[in-house]
């Protein structure tokens, strides 16, 4: 990369978090945060390592796109396997199954950044934008000392985006994810195929056009959500989204507006 040594693209106050924190381990998504997170590391001189959990909840293309993201940075990526699925508090799908799915991700993370010599400090993407009402998931970070720079320093989701994109990073415009799990109602039991599943609809349906959506998974029968400002396209390509969905699922019990960040 032409800009790696390019700070001007990293706010002071992040740039401030790596000097006092020289040699750390990056919980990595591969998604518009984390990959931020891992360029302004290397663009400050830190020693980051990032580490991506690979798990039934992620798509196979997110493993992927940190693959990408790690290797365009010159990064050193750390990718490790974890059955979240073996632990019953997570696969009965409770209201509080991020918390303990947080606590077995950054467990496996802390596991292998101890043997790496870097679990003083470890780092998600938690941004300034991120509302911890209602999420246990952050509750577990803050449990376990997982530091979040990005929101530590007040830096937004749309300050991520437009930094990324001064930067030059590929990922700046990716539509926020989340995880599969979040699919299926809460109490229902999580399943792998009922997970991949979800994966194949969504994939085939992105490729009709759709670029920021969820299929809901409710008994055997699907529910649409996209962006307001992606109805239109939805409304267009309904009859092949409904022939694709019909593969997987008994029907489709509605179109629906997507709450940012699920």
């Amino acid at each position: 990369m032409t800009h790696m040594n390019k700070t001007e693209t990293v706010p002071e106050g992040l740039r401030g978090f790596f000097e006092d924190n020289p040699r750390l381990a990056l919980a990595f998504s591969g998604g518009s945060d984390s990959s931020y997170l891992f360029y302004a590391a290397k663009a400050c001189g830190a020693d980051a390592r990032a580490y991506f959990v690979k798990t039934q909840f992620q798509p196979r293309s997110e493993m992927e796109d940190a693959i990408r993201t790690a290797r365009y940075l010159d990064g050193d990526l750390c990718i490790i396997d974890r059955d979240v699925l073996a632990d019953g508090r997570i696969a009965s799908n409770p209201p509080d199954r991020c918390y303990w799915c947080k606590h077995a991700v950054f467990g496996a993370i802390s596991e292998a950044a101890r043997k790496d010599g870097r679990d003083s400090v470890i780092i998600d993407a938690t941004n300034a934008s991120d509302d911890p009402e209602g999420r246990p998931g952050m509750k577990a970070l803050k449990e376990m000392g997982i530091r979040s720079p990005l929101r530590e320093c007040q830096i937004s989701k749309p300050e991520v985006r437009e930094l990324s994109r001064e930067a030059g990073l590929w990922t700046w415009n990716l539509p926020s994810n989340s995880c599969l799990a979040t699919r299926t109602p809460f109490g229902t039991v999580l399943t792998e195929d009922g997970l991949r599943r979800t994966e194949e609809a969504e994939r085939r349906v992105g490729m009709l056009g759709l670029s920021d959506f969820r299929i809901r998974t409710r008994g055997d029968s699907a529910f649409v959500e996209t962006r307001e400002d992606q109805m239109d396209i939805l409304d267009r390509i309904r009859p092949e989204l409904e022939s694709v969905l019909s593969e997987y699922y008994s029907g489709i019990i509605g179109y629906g507006i997507r709450r940012p960040g699920l």
